[in-house]
């Protein structure tokens, strides 16, 4: 093992953040709590129908969860930087499965609901581009291997 592994905290690469770190542990039945490497839990757990008690997030579903919080962290970022009135970013995605093991993700759509006051729609459809092709380091992992698309809606608030 490489000593950047085994000592990250003297290591450049882990302080410039390019060695993430995460622990899962078994807790019983199909249950797991997952650590992240800035400690952070969360709890997932299988379907009843393998063993599971439903207490918990799908391990599948985390990856679309890490979508949706990485890409909407950069939309609300890109629109404030563009000077934006943005007063709420919703990010809905919907997933198609393959039907037999493994049953990776073929196809991920993701849907953005933006709201604010005179919110500018190339701008909206500008932050969407750079986010899916630049910035959201989950979007372009998952569309070497899945089909990604995107579209977004704009609800206009009053002043």
């Amino acid at each position: 093992m490489s000593s950047y592994m085994t000592n990250p905290d003297s290591n450049r690469y882990w302080k410039q953040g390019l060695i993430m770190k995460a622990t899962v542990k078994w807790l019983d039945h199909m249950s797991f709590v997952g650590e992240s490497g800035s400690g952070h839990s969360v709890v997932m757990d299988g379907a009843p129908d393998v063993g599971g008690r439903n207490m918990g997030v799908r391990p599948m579903e985390m990856v679309l969860l890490g979508l949706g919080g990485c890409t909407a962290f950069d939309m609300v970022l890109i629109l404030q930087r563009q000077r934006q009135a943005i007063s709420d970013c919703q990010v809905e995605i919907e997933a198609e499965r393959a039907t037999e093991v493994p049953k990776v993700f073929t196809k991920i759509h993701v849907h953005y609901i933006v709201k604010g006051n005179r919110l500018d729609a190339k701008k909206v459809e500008r932050a969407v581009n750079m986010t899916a092709e630049k910035y959201c380091s989950v979007s372009i992992m998952l569309s070497a291997s899945v089909e990604l698309s995107h579209d977004f809606e704009i609800i206009e608030e009053q002043e």
